[in-house]
């Protein structure tokens, strides 16, 4: 591995690096939770509904529970993949221990889409809530979403710690809304709401619980997982977090269990109160849920406002990650060096502004929020994959490598999760074939350059690197 003939190249590495650090300690496992969280609860308040559309309430519960099983066994095999190797690159560190320079750009880059095109899709939703609520008599539009990337990464440029904290903050709040939520939407609950969708006589096993037959379950594995997306981004804070060893599995556990409580509630409370039928195509379900076609309640408006709390919770969550994300692959030479250079508080601004201009001009060109997280969707399952494959090739190459925490079930977990993985990417086909092309377009776009320029002029004082070498060395 080699330096090229750059201002970088030709400093010395402790200059590299010391130009290129964040600010360590930061994140306790209070505030890496609320990241996790944050990452994840605006799937609650939109999208799992269009799952019903796809494969029913029967189709949808069975799908999010696959899609649950998937992540709780993707994170127990991350939290003991971030102990070893805490650094900011995550599931990229991971891929480049075990998988190599190839694996670890086709991980990172998989991870990149999905943390660049969540965001612009959210800002997307985040302005029709605004217009919707008539806040200051704003329409959806590039308004609103520069708005949002203007202000948000101003916060995030502001510093880590400050940034975190304010997610936590919002983080809160939708959670709170979606558990007065529930106590509200289940005083309503009628079970025979459920299955309220009309049946499909043509469709392989189909009855009242599976409108759309077997394949709806399959279909509506992308929709299930909308309970969970983005949770596998915690350990992009390793470098920032204080003791990230002991408060990387601890938050990403209690992460986990909070999510899974939420889709559980969430699901039952809107579903039972107004029926299936009702809130399946909605943009705003927990809203239909609980007014239907009625005149607003205090209830409902109050739902509806948390609703924009949660996006943004986790509009923000999701620039912090992308930002990282992008900061360790840049300064492991994958991408542009310049893009990983921090400022005087230790944030990679131009890892935050760059792909927030991205973000901004892909949603204010396109405003198809759904397709852009179909795509995100396609990004996060091929990383999935791979980072589950990561942990396989890891217990069963270095079996003696120290490992502070260890996965419940070893490798059996990470297989799980691989294999659901893979069936969860082939289904992204079912819902939504140009946006699984256009992320394979992007993908091909990104390895092309991998392969012709930037594998040639890594950086073997990057921590990702360095952790590779020194395997490398071992085994020799």
């Amino acid at each position: 591995m080699t330096l090229d003939d750059t201002k970088d190249a030709a400093a010395p590495a402790d200059d590299y690096l010391t130009r290129r650090t964040l600010r360590r300690g930061s994140a306790g496992w209070l505030l890496l939770t609320g990241l996790g969280v944050g990452y994840v609860v605006s799937g609650d308040f939109s999208g799992w509904n269009i799952g019903l559309s796809q494969g029913g309430f029967g189709g949808l519960a069975i799908a999010t529970v696959l899609m649950g099983a998937m992540y709780a066994c993707l994170v127990y095999a991350l939290a003991e993949l971030s102990a070893i190797l805490p650094a900011a690159g995550g599931g990229y560190g991971f891929a480049r221990r075990a998988l190599g320079t190839w694996g670890g750009f086709l991980t990172g880059t998989a991870i990149l889409i999905e943390y660049v095109l969540a965001p612009a899709a959210i800002s997307i939703f985040i302005g029709d809530y605004v217009e919707s609520l008539g806040l200051f008599g704003l329409e959806s539009g590039w308004p609103v979403y520069l708005a949002c990337f203007a202000l948000f990464i101003g916060i995030h440029l502001w510093g880590v710690g400050e940034a975190l904290r304010f997610s936590l903050v919002v983080t809160a709040i939708a959670v709170a809304a979606l558990l007065i939520f529930a106590v509200g939407a289940l005083t309503e609950f009628h079970a025979d709401g459920l299955n309220d969708i009309p049946v499909d006589a043509s469709a392989l096993g189909s009855n009242s619980w599976l409108p759309y037959g077997l394949l709806g379950i399959w279909a509506a594995f992308p929709f299930g997982m909308w309970f969970f997306l983005g949770v596998e981004g915690v350990p992009l804070a390793a470098e920032e977090a204080k003791d990230p060893v002991r408060s990387m599995p601890k938050a990403l556990s209690l992460s986990l269990l909070i999510l899974v409580a939420l889709a559980v509630l969430t699901f039952f409370a809107a579903t039972g109160a107004r029926g299936s039928a009702a809130i399946q195509e909605a943009g705003n379900p927990l809203v239909v849920a609980l007014q239907g076609d009625g005149e607003p309640t205090p209830l409902s408006r109050f739902v509806n406002y948390a609703g924009l709390a949660g996006l943004v919770a986790s509009f923000f969550s999701l620039i912090y990650a992308g930002s990282r994300q992008l900061f360790a692959l840049s300064r492991a030479g994958y991408l542009p060096r310049f893009l990983s250079l921090t400022s005087r508080r230790k944030s990679p601004y131009l890892g935050l502004l760059i792909p927030g201009a991205i973000g901004f001009a892909l949603a204010a060109a396109s405003g198809n929020g759904a397709r852009m997280l179909n795509i995100a969707v396609f990004g996060a399952t091929i990383s999935y994959a791979l980072m589950a494959l990561s942990h396989i090739v890891l217990r069963r190459r270095e079996p003696d490598l120290p490992r502070p925490y260890r996965t419940p079930g070893g490798i059996a977990t990470s297989t799980t999760a691989f294999v659901l993985a893979l069936s969860a990417l082939v289904a992204t086909f079912l819902v939504d074939v140009t946006a699984a092309l256009i992320a394979l377009a992007v993908y091909a776009v990104a390895l092309a350059y991998f392969a012709f320029y930037s594998r040639h002029h890594l950086v073997a004082a990057a921590p990702e690197e360095e952790f590779a070498a020194l395997a490398a060395a071992e085994a020799e």
